[in-house]
């Protein structure tokens, strides 16, 4: 069970908030900047009481790779250290977005799972339409994003645009398969987290089910109602209890995040 929690660090933040494939080539910048750290905390629940069990952070620093300005953001995910007897995650996420296209451009997933160790590394090449991985090259479709570009990708898109009930295609590559999946907008709703109450957009991804999440449109993402588009809270069934992921700091964002109402 403590694997299933850990899993959910960068899975149920990344997996579940990515959108936009043929919808959205071509999008600008306008919300990701240098500098912009974003820390979650993960909570389980089995038995009607919740534990803060793992703790993730988002962090974007500009670079230069191939000649070219780059966002590398890098997600961390850690259990708490009352867990780590137990079973203890040292989960590390790594993509590369050129900064014009914002498409990513190279992808690390590097995981310590209690001793079970795992190391993807990913090229892509968007004009040609190609993935190169540790084991062979893929052709992916045009804008393919992978699980942590997608994030940043997303928060540019325009959600005035939509109309509730209103489905949006996306591609997206891990684990060498590319998903063809979409998200749901679900209109506006003001939540209060264990940060504060937001105004926010609700959005639900479909879901394929696997060894975490239930299949179907189960999980809820809510991001906030402003123009970071920051996600502050994620719930989702899993396949024994359920998960809640909150936003509980940030740091360096772009714009205000007028989308607070009242902090706790």
């Amino acid at each position: 069970m403590r694997k299933k929690i850990s899993m959910a660090l960068l899975l149920c933040l990344a997996a579940g908030i990515t959108w936009g494939q043929s919808n959205f080539c071509g999008l600008k910048n306008r919300v990701v900047k240098s500098g912009e750290v974003v820390n979650f905390t993960v909570y389980y629940n089995l038995s009607a009481v919740w534990v803060g069990a793992a703790k993730a952070s988002f962090t974007t620093k500009l670079e230069t790779l191939d000649g070219k300005p780059v966002f590398h953001v890098i997600g961390l995910g850690n259990t708490v250290k009352s867990y780590d007897w137990i079973f203890s995650v040292k989960d590390k996420y790594e993509t590369y977005i050129d900064t014009a296209t914002m498409l990513p451009v190279k992808f690390v997933r590097d995981i310590n799972e209690d001793g079970h160790k795992l190391y993807q590394y990913v090229r892509f090449l968007p004009a040609q339409k190609k993935a190169f991985t540790n084991n062979k090259v893929y052709t992916v479709p045009e804008c393919i994003q992978d699980v942590l570009s997608a994030v940043y990708y997303a928060r540019n898109i325009d959600y005035s645009k939509y109309n509730v009930g209103d489905k949006i295609p996306f591609d997206m590559f891990l684990d060498e398969e590319v998903f063809h999946l979409y998200i749901r907008y679900m209109g506006k709703e003001k939540i209060t987290t264990k940060y504060g109450t937001f105004n926010t957009i609700k959005i639900k991804p479909l879901l394929v089910e696997g060894t975490l999440f239930k299949g179907g449109e189960k999980m809820e993402i809510y991001v906030s109602d402003d123009d970071n588009h920051i996600p502050v809270r994620i719930s989702s069934p899993i396949l024994v209890g359920s998960i809640k992921v909150d936003m509980m700091s940030y740091s360096g964002i772009r714009y205000p995040l007028s989308s607070l109402v009242k902090k706790k």
